[in-house]
């Protein structure tokens, strides 16, 4: 199982799993959602106590990684398998990303 948590404009949002069967786990985090202006992590999870489940990475994580050539680079250059979705995610969407959604490694 691996988790990253999700900060939206620098605010920790919620919590992102891969379990071990490859399934996905998205759960906001339960002071993110007391404050009604905060905005969702994207349309398609609407602010909710509920958990939602994929068995791909959610659309909306999968669009922040980079294709073709680049992921090529990527990968190759972190030493993560170029088809590793989620560590790539982990690896390249902590700092510099396109919007206001960023991934930290988990912190127990």
């Amino acid at each position: 199982m691996r988790q990253c948590e999700v900060y939206i404009h620098g605010i920790k949002a919620g919590i992102l799993t891969e379990t071990d069967s490859k399934t996905y786990v998205f759960e906001y985090d339960e002071s993110y959602l007391q404050k009604e202006s905060n905005p969702p992590v994207c349309l398609a999870m609407p602010l909710d106590k509920k958990t939602y489940y994929s068995t791909y990475l959610f659309p909306f994580f999968f669009n922040m990684l980079s294709e073709g050539e680049n992921r090529e680079i990527q990968s190759h250059l972190l030493h993560i398998n170029p088809e590793d979705d989620f560590g790539i995610l982990l690896a390249t969407a902590r700092f510099d990303t396109i919007g206001a959604v960023t991934v930290k490694p988990f912190k127990s």
